[in-house]
């Protein structure tokens, strides 16, 4: 559930924050108050798209922050993304927006465009003013229906995402194969050059990294040879001053004190253990130093072999084992084209195989489509009913195109309506008018709520186009809706706004440098900064007498009267009733 919004800087908003309850919450305003701008900052904040025209005039950034608290499945969504937790189990999400970017953070650690996108998908479901414009699109009403199907048809839609690219990589195999005999002639003859001269090499895995190692050891034999002597000289026993034969000294001299103090002895131990050491070390070093001979012979036949290698690595791979790869590669490449035909034959074959495999998957897709479709018109008619369309019939056709198959299977998929009796059911983009349109995408949404884990719902205005009982109609499943759901609406209509549990007024005001304020209706336009002056959007929670007088206002009343406040507060007691019979069912 969304618990607040936290606004500062954002278009015309200096710093608001707004505490949202369960259930639903209802914000009005006059037209262009900047309503659009509260749906639009949790937007922002959820990953849209930001430029620096949102940031408020005369700052330096925009900051949106909202607080949900979540359920297990969204708390599991955390888990997955690897993005820290509170111990309450809340959720900052947080953005801020500045000229030349914007930092994304979920409980202060940064995140990526894609953890977002993934996150704000199970953090609520919002629809916009001009959502129930998608109905028209071909693609809507296959992509509802998969929605209904659900995790069995999301199963299949991933097994035949895969099918299909394999189908496709063979295909795209089959139209490279080039039809030229004399091309693939020349071709054959170059490969089997280059295998020759791979096989004709005789490389053995590791052995460029033998082959280097060797040969920078009998390149720098001599140098080595007279540092090797001088370390065995001064670790020796031979030349006066050397450590060997230091250390022989001092253990000597050391002996003659063991007459005098029995402690002494553990010196002389560890005396007489280090003299050994170094006697063994010096041993060492002349055996290592005797290796060193530098053989001509040898050292030109390594610089041979290191040239070729390094020539091969040049042409087939960075090292040994990539030019046996390379070598193995090239040896297919050749029997494909030596037994053309066959390998022809061979591939045909399993691109058909895969072809059969794609159409199975969409079969099986289409069944499940075709299985679900008569169900869920059943529901969203009765939505529709609920929605003041009378004497609605609604249906879902499924046809299968078979050679029109895609990640999305081979169905044609469309909505059917009509709207008065004895009219024919008609595709929804032929006969539905905006108004109804937004209605079909509430009854939409209201039967998708029942099967989704999304706690909280935002709708924009979806009330365009409607009025009258149709009005209340809509009222009333939405009503019913935040029985079980958050809801957060903006509206325009009496009827609507009369389901609040918690209603905010939106207001724009322009406001002086001195902190007074007054209404923008008051005065002319004013730019900022002209006299002290400054646009603002405010936003209020309004008390029970204050949401009387605002339902009053959307009813369309100039002025106040007791009549007016009558009817809203007799709309008020409706709303009231229709929401407790949601909540006992």
């Amino acid at each position: 559930m969304l618990e607040s919004l936290h606004v500062k800087n954002l278009a015309l908003i200096d710093e608001q924050e707004v505490n949202f309850s369960p259930g639903m919450n209802i914000l009005t305003g006059e037209t262009g108050a900047g309503k659009s701008i509260i749906i639009g900052s949790i937007n922002l904040a959820l990953g849209a798209k930001a430029g620096k025209d949102y940031i408020r005039s005369g700052a330096e950034y925009a900051l949106v922050e909202l607080v949900f608290s979540l359920n297990e499945r969204q708390r599991g969504m955390l888990r997955e993304l690897d993005l820290p937790l509170e111990e309450d189990g809340t959720l900052i999400l947080q953005r801020k927006i500045m000229a030349a970017r914007s930092v994304c953070r979920a409980n202060g650690e940064i995140i990526s465009a894609g953890q977002l996108k993934s996150l704000s998908g199970c953090l609520l479901d919002m629809y916009g003013q001009h959502e129930h414009q998608s109905l028209l699109k071909p693609a809507a009403a296959g992509k509802m229906l998969d929605d209904y199907v659900g995790a069995a048809g999301g199963k299949i839609r991933e097994q035949l995402r895969e099918r299909l690219s394999q189908y496709r990589r063979l295909r795209q195999e089959l139209e490279e194969q080039n039809s030229d005999e004399a091309v693939r002639e020349r071709e054959a003859r170059f490969l089997a050059f280059e295998i020759n001269e791979i096989e004709s090499a005789a490389l053995t895995p590791g052995e460029d990294e033998q082959v280097e190692k060797k040969y920078r050891k009998l390149a720098n034999a001599r140098k080595m040879k007279e540092v090797v002597g001088l370390v065995h000289a001064l670790t020796g026993y031979d030349e006066e001053g050397s450590a060997g034969e230091a250390a022989g000294h001092a253990l000597r001299e050391l002996k003659t004190l063991s007459a005098y103090d029995d402690e002494i002895e553990p010196l002389i131990a560890q005396l007489t253990e280090i003299d050994d050491l170094l006697n063994d070390f010096n041993r060492s070093m002349a055996q290592y130093e005797d290796s060193l001979e530098f053989d001509g012979e040898e050292f030109a036949s390594l610089e041979e072999r290191l040239n070729l290698l390094n020539h091969l690595r040049d042409k087939y791979g960075a090292t040994v084992e990539d030019i046996l790869k390379s070598q193995e590669e090239k040896q297919q490449a050749l029997l494909k084209l030596q037994n053309y035909e066959i390998y022809m034959q061979q591939l045909q074959e399993k691109m058909e195989s895969e072809r059969k495999e794609v159409l199975n998957l969409c079969g099986e897709l289409s069944r499940l489509r075709s299985g679900a479709a008569p169900a869920l018109a059943d529901q969203l008619k009765e939505a529709l009913a609920s929605l003041n369309f009378l004497d609605v019939e609604f249906a879902i056709t499924v046809t299968p195109v078979q050679d029109a198959f895609s990640a999305d299977g081979y169905d044609k998929v469309e909505f059917l309506i009509s709207t008065n009796p004895g009219e024919a059911l008609k595709p929804i983009w032929q006969i539905a008018s905006g108004g109804e349109l937004s209605r079909i995408m509430l009854a939409f949404k209201t039967v998708f709520a029942d099967k989704d884990e999304t706690d909280t719902l935002v709708f924009d205005e979806i009330d365009t186009g409607i009025s009258g009982r149709t009005a209340w109609k809509v009222s009333e499943k939405l009503g019913r809706l935040s029985a079980n759901h958050q809801i957060i609406c903006i509206t325009h209509l009496a009827q609507i706004a009369s389901m609040a549990e918690r209603h905010f007024l939106i207001e724009k005001r322009v406001r002086k440098g001195s902190g007074s304020q007054k209404d923008s209706g008051d005065a002319g336009p004013v730019k900022d900064g002209e006299k002290g002056e400054r646009t603002v959007t405010d936003i209020r929670e309004l008390s029970g007498e204050e949401s009387l007088k605002e339902l009053a206002r959307l009813l369309g009343s100039g002025e106040l009267t007791e009549a007016v406040l009558g009817n809203a507060r007799e709309m008020k007691q409706t709303a009231e009733k229709v929401k407790k019979s949601a909540k006992k069912k």
